[in-house]
């Protein structure tokens, strides 16, 4: 979606492929603006049709996947069993065989839902694969993968999913400037979120020197949000005061409502003004993470309060069950809060945690928990063409 007036960017109603039948607090989020994108792919989701009643009934305009989604996929059943066979057959090693599995995954996914990314003029109907998060920290290995996938799965409603480490902001930017959509991945933080939105709009700035058409190019920035709450209630914990108590269950929330603070500004500058003229289209910010870690919170604590126009909320299917059922939306709960959201985090430093220190350690743990699921996806699949070859001595 070009926003050409980005001032009025929020008054703007969004486009919505959500059929009447969905249920009521579905309609209640697509009318507010939200997007909801299910966190979650498979092999079995694909065969069964249960990603198009999903798009159907639960009103799924969009799907993203990372490492720990694929090595869960591939664990399970036998759904992948044909496809290791044919690999094994060729004498495919165990990195093509992983390449091929997931690209072929996501391309399938995003042929279900390429009729709401027509629907929606190429704003949502998207499916997300991330780079091999093993090169995070490796700026040219992540443009060149990036490349690759994009080429591989050949669809113009992919994205592909670049980490927001400090050597993945030029890859977000040279991806950008080749005409790639990107979803930028593993935010935390407000300087973080800051910098991604420059590389962002440094892309867009580069690819329109270099001839692209900017209406072509989308963005999603995946600002995390459970994490942070599970992180810093630890510590708030470790306290043990009333003060400490009072904030539990908070901190994720005013973070991710001053990141739209962020983002608002953003759109409101001159910089997007200029890109925005020429076609570009706003980076939207993406709630991922919104299924709560604490059984104590409201399971759909991550749905409700981050209601607002122009965002993206990634749920996995127990998350997304729920707010289908549930969630209580009554219009924005995000706009009017920066206040309070930043005394909530005034009011954290005065106990003595800082907040920037939380969200280095979570991006740190991020990647080496996507790098772990990376190496069991590798695991399972050389376990599975070792069975596929030795089936068929």
């Amino acid at each position: 979606m070009t926003h050409e007036n980005p001032a009025a960017a929020h008054d703007a109603p969004a486009p919505s492929s959500t059929p009447s039948a969905a249920p009521e607090p579905v309609r209640r989020l697509q009318d507010a603006g939200v997007a909801i994108w299910l966190d979650d792919l498979s092999r079995e989701l694909l065969r069964t049709g249960e990603l198009e009643r999903l798009v159907a009934e639960r009103g799924v305009v969009g799907v993203t996947t990372n490492p720990t989604i694929f090595a869960s996929a591939l664990a399970e059943g036998s759904a992948y069993d044909e496809q290791l066979r044919d690999l094994a057959s060729r004498g495919a090693d165990v990195e093509t065989a992983v390449f091929e599995i997931t690209t072929d995954d996501v391309r399938t996914a995003c042929d279900v839902l390429a009729p709401v990314h027509r629907a929606t003029d190429g704003r949502d109907g998207r499916v997300s694969i991330e780079v091999d998060p093993r090169l995070a920290r490796d700026t040219e290995a992540t443009v060149e993968t990036a490349r690759r996938l994009w080429s591989t799965v050949d669809r113009p409603n992919l994205f592909i999913k670049i980490p927001a480490t400090v050597e993945g902001l030029p890859a977000i930017t040279a991806a950008v400037a080749d005409g790639i959509s990107v979803n930028v991945t593993l935010i935390f933080s407000l300087e973080r979120y800051r910098a991604v939105i420059d590389a962002y709009l440094d892309g867009l700035e580069q690819a329109r020197a270099h001839g692209h058409d900017l209406t072509q190019i989308h963005s999603v920035a995946s600002f995390f949000v459970s994490r942070v709450d599970a992180a810093v209630d630890k510590r708030l914990d470790a306290l043990g005061t009333d003060e400490a108590a009072a904030l539990r269950g908070t901190v994720a929330l005013a973070n991710a409502r001053l990141a739209y603070q962020v983002f608002e500004e953003t759109v409101a500058g001159e910089r997007w003004r200029g890109l925005a003229t020429a076609g570009a289209n706003v980076q939207r910010p993406l709630w991922a993470s919104t299924g709560v870690k604490d059984p104590a919170y409201p399971d759909t604590l991550y749905v409700d309060q981050l209601v607002a126009r122009d965002v993206v909320n990634t749920m996995p299917g127990a998350t997304l069950e729920a707010a289908a059922d549930h969630a209580e939306v009554s219009g924005d709960t995000v706009r009017g809060t920066y206040d309070d959201a930043a005394a909530t985090i005034d009011r954290l430093r005065a106990l003595g945690i800082e907040l920037d220190e939380v969200t280095t350690t979570l991006e740190e743990e991020g990647v080496a928990k996507f790098e772990a699921s990376w190496s069991e996806l590798l695991t399972t699949v050389e376990d599975g063409l070792a069975r596929a070859r030795e089936g068929a001595r």
